[in-house]
Formats: structure tokens, sequence, C-alpha cells
């Protein structure tokens, strides 16, 4: 007797091929290079999801580097004399402030140029 695997088999290559949606050619409707597409944006979507942290991080730093610039401070200075005086703000919260609310950026300012005098 023959086995028939029509609705599973179907079901899983309509899957891969939703998957693939908005590729150019064939990699949008062979299975084979749908198959070798999926897997590849897979592993590219698992690798920029941790690229998009370090990138998110660094825009962070870089707004913190020129507020304090605009303060006369160093950003490494400003990052040491934070954790001097005890300020427990990360850079993303610290970067929102100097980039959407430099009045109390500069309040932040304040306190921390106590601890690098």
């Amino acid at each position: 007797m023959r086995i028939k695997s029509g609705v599973a088999r179907h079901k899983a290559k309509k899957r891969l091929f939703r998957e693939a949606r908005g590729n150019f050619g064939g990699r949008k409707n062979l299975l084979r290079t749908v198959k070798e597409t999926v897997v590849r944006s897979r592993a590219y979507a698992y690798r920029d999801r941790r690229v998009r942290k370090r990138e998110m991080r660094r825009l962070w730093i870089t707004r913190l580097n020129a507020a304090c610039r605009m303060h006369g401070v160093r950003y490494s200075q400003f990052i040491n004399a934070l954790h001097k005086s005890g300020i427990g703000l990360n850079r993303k919260s610290l970067s929102e402030l100097a980039f959407n609310q430099p009045e109390v950026f500069a309040e932040v300012m304040a306190e921390v140029k106590k601890s690098i005098a």
C-alpha cells in the first residue's frame, strides 16, 4: 500500500512559500531554492538581532559623547564620574534624556560634574 502525505507535505510547503514571499524569481516559487533562501534568511535574522543591539549601543554612546562635549566633558570622564556618583542610569536612558530632554540631562551633568572636580 502506498502512503500519501499530501496534506502534511502541502502544509509544510505552503509554510515555506509564505516565508519566502517577496523574494525575487525562483527564490519565491521553486521549492529547493525557497528552502535555501528561508534557511539563510533565518540565519541572517538570528545574527542581525545581535548586530542591532551592538549598533544601538554605538548610537547611544555617540549621542552621549556629543551631549557631554557640549557640556565640556569627555564621554569616558562622564561615564567614570557617573559610576562614582552612584547614578544608576544606563546609556540608553541617558541618550534619550540628552536627545529629548536636554534640560534634565543638564541636571544630571551638573550632578556628575561634582564627581569630576
